[in-house]
Parts: structure tokens; C-alpha cells; sequence
């Protein structure tokens, strides 16, 4: 197949190139609306340019791995959110072929105390959140046959998230406060993009919507505990302090756990423990560093 992968300067986008070099019987159009030497630049809003690229292309799939994910900026800059997270996502829904989409567990409200399954009803409570659900509504309703897998707490030895953040703090200060009482599941970008390549090798196309995180719960205090543990730093003491004491500017969810069981039944897979493939993170970090 000819495959379109958007977002390939992001954590994901990066992750689905290392990997695809695994998977040569495909070939990879890889796409980011900023320009890079290795990227081809689309604007996946634009909806005469993605078709075009399409057409010329004679693209097979779409991987859509964009999204505007600045949780706390969408808040101030709705109209952008919604064009990247929803408006953009008739317009890849709308070409006539598959499209294997990337949500998020922020469609939920994140005040639940049970795993979340793809049947639980949604309750986005920010903007961030409600852009990802019409995002969702607007690709099925172009595409019935898409495919939507939804994941939590991304990280990757790419680009700029909470692993990295911590292991430089931890490096820079004598103590850090990182709350205890947000509740989920670590996903390591690598382990999605073998998720979503575990989908294109499928011999059946199974559309729906899935969960995909790696397996295990934490919080965030527990996470940055092991993050340190990985990276061997012990110069510094890490303390759990409550949501409202980090005070955010946009709410966050308490419990983010989502439940991956008809992916792994769909699919016939096994996913790796959050702390194994966090250990793969920061070991290929200290190598590239």
C-alpha cells in the first residue's frame, strides 16, 4: 500500500518512521505541515492540498498522527484547536479511503474509578478533550470504516514530554513536587506505532474504535519515581503533592485508565508493562545522548 502518515515530526509521527523501516513492503509518504528535509509538508485543513496529495500520491491509507495537543493553550486558541482536532479530520474522513486515526482518553471526564471502555459514554471536559470527540464524530461520519485508537500519557526519546522534562529536572534540582493523585497509564510512543502497524499487517480490517496504552496504572508521582530509577539519578527527592496545590491552568483528569481488552482480543497481541518500555525509552535516550 501507499500509505500517508501526518504528523511525522511529531513523537508518534517519528516512532511510525523508525518502525516502518521494519515494514518495507509499504511505501511511507511522510507528512508534517512544518517543512523538513525528510518531510513533505501538508496542512491537512486544507482540504484541496490533502486531496491532491492523495490523488498524485495514489495513497491507500491515511495514518493521521497530527493533533494539537497543548492542553492548556487550547483553552485560549480554540479556532486553531478545532481546525487541527476536528475540521481537519473531515477532511482526511472525506477522500475515500481508510483512515487510521490517533485520539485521546481526554474525550472522558477522567472522574471514573473503572478502566475505561470504548462503549463508556464521553464527557470531554476541556477543550482539548471536546475538539478530540468532534474530531472523532466528524472522521466516522466521512469514513464508517476508519479506525480510531485512542491512548494516554504519550512519551518518546523524540520531541518534548513529561520523561524528558523529568530527567532534566531531576538533573537540575535537589527536589521536585509531582502530584500523586492523577491516576494512569504511561504509553510509550514506540509501543503505539507498533500498535498501529499491528493494524495494517491485519489480514481483516477491523474498524471501531479501540484503546491502546501500555499495561499497568501509576500516577504521576509514581511515574517520575521510576523515570529516575531508569535514568540512575538519585540526587534528587521527589515529593507527592495534590492536583490543587500544582494548580493547573486548565483541569486535568484524576483517572485516566483505559481499558485495551478488545484490542488485544481484535488484534491477538500482547502489550508490554508501562516501567519495561519506559527502561526502552531512557535507555535509547542515554544513547542518543
Amino acid at each position: 500500500m501507499n500509505i500517508l502518515i501526518t504528523g511525522a515530526k511529531g513523537q508518534l509521527g517519528n516512532e511510525m518512521r523508525v518502525m516502518s523501516k521494519e515494514h518495507p513492503k509499504h511505501r511511507y509518504f511522510f507528512t508534517d505541515v512544518m517543512e523538513a528535509d525528510d518531510t513533505s509538508v501538508l496542512d491537512i485543513t486544507d482540504a484541496k492540498a490533502v486531496s491532491a496529495f492523495v490523488s498524485n500520491h495514489a495513497i491507500d491509507l491515511i495514518v493521521n498522527c497530527a493533533a494539537y495537543t497543548n492542553v492548556d493553550k487550547a483553552e485560549e486558541d480554540e479556532v486553531t484547536a478545532k481546525k487541527i482536532n476536528a475540521d481537519a479530520l473531515s477532511v482526511l474522513g472525506g477522500q475515500g479511503i481508510k483512515v487510521i486515526h490517533v485520539s485521546t482518553d481526554y474525550v472522558f471526564s477522567g472522574d471514573g474509578h473503572q478502566p475505561y471502555r470504548e462503549t463508556d459514554p464521553v464527557a470531554p471536559r476541556t477543550v482539548y478533550g471536546r475538539t478530540k470527540y468532534e474530531g472523532e464524530k466528524r472522521l466516522l461520519a466521512e469514513c464508517p470504516e476508519a479506525i480510531i485508537l485512542r491512548t494516554a500519557w504519550l512519551y518518546s526519546s523524540f520531541g518534548n514530554n513529561f520523561v524528558k522534562t523529568m530527567i532534566r529536572l531531576g538533573k537540575e534540582k535537589k527536589s521536585l513536587g509531582v502530584v500523586f493523585d492523577q491516576i494512569g497509564t504511561p504509553t510509550y510512543a514506540a509501543d503505539l506505532a507498533q500498535a498501529i502497524f499491528t493494524v495494517l499487517e491485519c489480514p481483516v480490517w477491523h474498524p471501531g474504535i479501540y484503546h491502546f496504552t501500555n499495561e499497568g496504572v501509576c500516577s504521576w508521582y509514581d511515574f517520575t519515581i521510576a523515570i529516575h530509577e531508569a535514568a540512575g539519578i538519585a540526587g534528587c527527592e521527589v515529593h507527592p503533592i495534590l492536583s490543587e496545590e500544582y494548580q493547573y491552568q486548565t483541569p486535568r483528569p484524576h483517572y485516566s485508565v483505559l481499558d485495551k481488552s478488545k484490542y488485544k482480543k481484535t488484534f491477538g497481541v500482547e502489550i508490554p508493562y508501562w516501567k519495561t518500555s519506559l527502561v526502552r525509552c531512557v535507555d535509547r535516550l542515554m544513547i542518543d545522548n
